[in-house]
């Protein structure tokens, strides 16, 4: 920093001080402790006795600074002593393995990580070894120096991230820039949306002009009125349009999805439900002053033309004023229970309800004005249409949930009978009706299945309101009462059911028919690995499917895999898995913008915690289709996958990036990922065709100094078992959150193509990427419901 730099940061702090310190002008050990806002107390206490210089017990500010002087402006020798003092717990000036292994588990504290004792000694031991080069028995502060140099990301910026009170605010010397939606990148890559906008608002300004000059003799509030009339005769009808989502399915399939924004109607129809909130406002506001006008020089009061049908406005009864009244109050609240807060907030039953009086706005509507019916007339043939086939196919041939698991962070994985001819895309939706549950909902789910699993549908769905929390507390209440009683019938059903799976294997490679069951093969050879394996976390063993997201049970962005995507073998037994038999109706399938993965040649796949679910069918399927593009020589046993272009699958490259808060998520998903890895075990000529990125966001990086050791023993831990010790896959779980600016510049520099960025999580965290992708170019993609 400059001297101005510095002058300013000193300030700050000696302002932080003060306003920490008691009377005394000092800062005790409570009063640090708070201040720092460190989860494990450990790190706290080592810190204020290094920075204690002259033992007193408490640290007054020339102590502070002086201390932060060197963290902030010391050199890498001087940040590394400090780190070393740290660790040396009894001040003997090396660490011995019993104070390695307690900085070690106040790490795992600090960065919310639960990991059995012993893996806690081998995370201890791996990186004791290694840094113990003279094998004395003890580290010094040279041989800690020597391992640090091992990496170098580490000995770039070593900081106490945690103590943000410590550091100096961020100085603003940034240059300024033009507004994201002022540049170049942002309306190359939102071209389609912006000309269907602004055809839209022009559209509406041919209306409203067009209606105006129709009604001029009435004066102007009398022509205002009449122009938003006539916009909401077209928004009104056009809303619905952008939701009939068998159509806008079909489409996605045509030409017309290079031309119109399809895979925004959920925004483009939020967007139409504020213009008509605002005509609605307007049209009234001008009336009720085209009324008081007329009140002054007629027979009528105010409160006649509004509220009565004596003055005999409108086309039945003289209705319009009454229902108009009627209409703005229905609109109003129909938009304030559609607002995010109210969706998210695990109230979406009040959206789902109040959204359901459109029937009302629309019957209403064809009386409060003469023309709406002609707008209206097709579209809501169309609609009708629509619904009535989507009550068919829900209700034709009644379907079943078999199969219930209860994943950690209450995920409820559904294992639903596949109907015969239900044929879906990977990243399809379905909204799911259960008569137990609640008999008149129904709520949209990704299906987290792949369509080449012909036999079942699974959907993943988190509770994250009070449908999805009645869902989890049923099967939960359910497993309570049953659970103990047929745990030995669980058991014996589930042996024989592999018994059965080993027999028809055994059958039919005696027959000769191998080829013909190949696929049965690897799922065998894959469940068998998955129980046997002890690098196979928890999830892999039992079998379930790790997790996706569902769209929560709110209509709008969600934050939403199977290992070898055909028969899934049930032989999964606990406490949260169950069999049943409950009806349920479905609804679907609709597409998604991750129909157009398999049209990308990189596509890069994003998903926030839950946000994994549309991945987890579309992996599943990518992977199959990888399988069956993957060569064989018949001398030796090395493999290899041809890097074939076809009109089903133009992919190179897929790099998929999964970022969790905490380390039980993993848990989820870790069987189908365990899956892929194992179908990728072979190397490829050109890399791997697809690559897996783990964040945990809750971790603290490894540029932090309470972080160094865990990182880099954890690191060491995973060269030395090929698997990552957080979630047993052979990739490594990073900590913290992306840099974004990095990840998209390496994807960018692979040169496999066009690259499609598909994300599915929460809204400010799409914000985020969808900027960084305007700046590589890259085309972006955000799931919407």
């Amino acid at each position: 920093m400059s001297l101005d730099d510095d002058a300013r940061w000193l300030e700050w702090v000696t302002k932080q001080f003060e306003s920490i310190a008691g009377d005394d002008k000092e800062i005790d050990i409570d009063e640090f402790k708070a201040a720092l806002k460190v989860k494990e107390s450990f790190f706290a206490e080592r810190f204020f006795v290094l920075f204690d210089s002259d033992g007193s017990s408490s640290i007054s500010l020339d102590e502070l600074l002086k201390a932060l002087d060197l963290l902030i402006h010391g050199s890498e020798t001087d940040k590394l002593r400090f780190l070393f003092q740290v660790y040396d717990v009894d001040g003997s000036g090396s660490i011995d393995p019993d104070e390695l292994r307690t900085v070690l588990k106040s790490c795992l504290r600090e960065s919310a990580i639960s990991l059995p004792e012993e893996k806690l000694d081998d995370l201890t031991l791996a990186l004791f070894e290694s840094a113990d080069k003279d094998n004395s028995g003890a580290i010094t502060f040279e041989e800690l120096k020597e391992e640090l140099e091992n990496f170098p990301e580490v000995m770039e910026n070593l900081t106490i991230s945690a103590a943000n009170w410590l550091k100096p605010p961020e100085l603003d010397h940034k240059k300024r820039h033009a507004p994201r939606y002022l540049t170049r990148a942002y309306w190359q890559n939102n071209s389609r949306k912006l000309l269907f906008l602004c055809s839209y608002a022009c559209f509406n300004l041919l209306l409203f002009i067009g209606a105006m000059l129709q009604h001029r003799q009435g004066g102007g509030w009398y022509m205002v009125a009449k122009g938003c009339g006539q916009c909401l005769n077209f928004n009104c009808t056009f809303v619905m349009v952008l939701m009939l989502r068998r159509c806008l399915t079909w489409l996605r399939a045509t030409w017309l999805l290079r031309v119109l924004p399809l895979d925004q109607n959920i925004l483009l129809h939020q967007i139409v439900g504020y213009a008509i909130l605002c005509y609605t406002l307007l049209h009234t506001m001008a009336h009720i002053f085209n009324f008081v006008q007329l009140s002054k020089r007629g027979e009528f009061t105010l409160w006649e033309y509004l509220l009565t049908t004596r003055p005999g406005i409108g086309w039945v009864k003289g209705t319009a004023s009454v229902t108009g009244i009627v209409l703005q109050v229905v609109i109003c609240l129909m938009v304030l229970c559609s607002s995010t807060f109210v969706r998210r907030s695990g109230h979406f039953e009040v959206f789902y309800w109040s959204h359901l009086s459109y029937v009302w706005v629309w019957s209403l509507l064809m009386v409060h004005c003469a023309n709406f019916w002609k707008w209206f007339v097709v579209p809501g043939l169309v609609f009708l249409l629509e619904k009535i086939i989507g009550i068919a196919v829900s209700r034709m041939g009644g379907l079943y949930i078999v199969e219930v698991n209860l994943l950690p962070s209450k995920v409820t994985h559904l294992v639903i009978k596949r109907p015969q001819f239900f044929h879906f895309k990977p990243g399809d939706y379905v909204y799911i009706n259960i008569p137990v549950i609640a008999k008149y909902e129904w709520h949209p789910f990704t299906i987290s299945s792949a369509p080449e699993q012909s036999d079942s549908l699974w959907l993943h769905i988190r509770s994250t309101g009070q449908w999805t929390n009645r869902l989890y507390e049923y099967f939960r209440q359910l497993e309570t009462e049953t659970n103990r009683p047929k745990r030995l019938s669980t058991s014996l059903r589930n042996h024989r059911q592999l018994r059965a799976q080993e027999d028809l294997f055994s059958s039919a490679n005696s027959n000769g028919t191998v080829a013909s069951n190949e696929d049965d093969a690897i799922e065998l050879m894959m469940y068998r690995q998955c129980s046997s394996r002890s690098d196979v976390a928890p999830a892999a063993v039992s079998g379930a499917p790790g997790s996706v997201e569902p769209l929560p049970d709110e209509l709008g962005p969600a934050e939403r895999g199977e290992a070898p995507p055909l028969r899934e073998i049930s032989v999964k037994s606990g406490e949260n898995h169950r069999f049943c038999n409950i009806k349920s109706y479905v609804d679907g399938p609709y597409g998604t913008p991750t129909r157009q993965i398999f049209a990308s040649e990189h596509a890069v796949l994003i998903g926030a915690g839950i946000g994994i679910t549309p991945f987890a069918s579309i992996l599943q399927s990518i992977m199959y289709r990888y399988r069956r593009r993957k060569q064989n020589c018949p001398n030796c046993n090395y493999s290899w996958c041809e890097n074939i272009k076809d009109s089903e699958m133009k992919l190179r490259k897929v790099d998929f990036i999964w970022i969790n808060r905490d380390q039980k998520s993993f848990e989820w998903f870790v069987s189908l990922l365990t899956n892929l890895e194992m179908d990728q075990a072979d190397e490829e000529p050109e890399g791997r065709f697809l690559e897996m990125h783990m964040y945990m966001t809750s971790a603290l990086s490894k540029n932090d100094m309470k972080a160094i050791g865990l990182q880099m023993a954890l690191d060491l831990l995973a060269k030395k078992e090929k698997r990552d010790s957080i979630t047993g896959l052979r990739t490594r779980t990073q900590p913290g959150r992306p840099e974004w600016g990095k990840v998209f510049q390496k994807v960018s520099e692979e040169n496999k193509g066009k690259v499609h960025v598909f994300y599915c999580g929460s809204p400010a965290l799409a914000k985020v990427i969808k900027a960084q992708c305007e700046h590589f170019s890259f085309n972006f993609y955000k799931e919407n419901f």
